[in-house]
């Protein structure tokens, strides 16, 4: 994985104004989604199952700050989508160490299911990611050959029967950039209206 250049000039060498971490994280978000080089591009998401937490990475697909949402695809015989729907609840975490910056969100996870939003989603996914989702049996099914699970030739929108899309509602970004002369961490919380906190890095 890699930084993108010409990210990293767009970015401040320092963190004085607390604006500039939103400023930052949305860049970051937003690039992630296209650049599936960075390391942003996939995040760890986690989801709450029997008062354990389970975590995953994932894709990133959408990043909206103004809206407050990201977007990520998945399967839907998977079990975080029992667990999202028995617990809305949920975090996603990234860091890009050549950056130094660390990016957690917390707030809640939405399960869209054969309605219009998968239905746009799916029509603007590859056909590489459509043919995931054609795998018999469904995610983490216990098997004895791995080979008969192995992706084949066929009809790729068989594949949307087993597409679900996760919209994830944040109330809270958290930022952190490390630097040798000074950390700097944000806490920005959104209720009516956007409050940003400096915290104790």
């Amino acid at each position: 994985m890699s930084t993108d250049r010409s990210l990293e000039d767009k970015l401040p060498e320092e963190y004085n104004e607390i604006s500039q971490t939103l400023q930052s994280a949305d860049l970051i978000l937003n690039n992630a989604v296209k650049n599936a080089q960075t390391l942003f591009h996939t995040l760890t998401v986690s989801s709450i199952d029997n008062n354990q937490v389970v975590t995953r990475v994932m894709v990133l697909r959408e990043f909206n700050l103004k809206e407050r949402y990201l977007r990520f695809h998945t399967d839907y015989r998977a079990p975080k989508i029992k667990h999202y729907l028995n617990n809305s609840s949920a975090s996603v975490l990234g860091y890009d160490p050549k950056l130094k910056i660390q990016i957690k969100l917390q707030g809640r996870m939405s399960v869209h299911y054969q309605d219009n939003l998968t239905q746009a989603a799916w029509e603007g996914s590859t056909t590489r990611s459509k043919k995931c989702y054609s795998v018999k049996g469904g995610s983490t099914l216990k098997i004895s050959n791995p080979k008969e699970y192995d992706l084949k030739d066929g009809n790729i929108e068989d594949g949307y029967i087993n597409f679900a899309v996760l919209i994830f509602s944040f109330t809270s970004l958290e930022f952190l950039h490390l630097k040798s002369s000074g950390h700097r961490r944000v806490i920005h919380t959104w209720d009516d209206d956007l409050i940003s906190s400096w915290l104790v890095p």
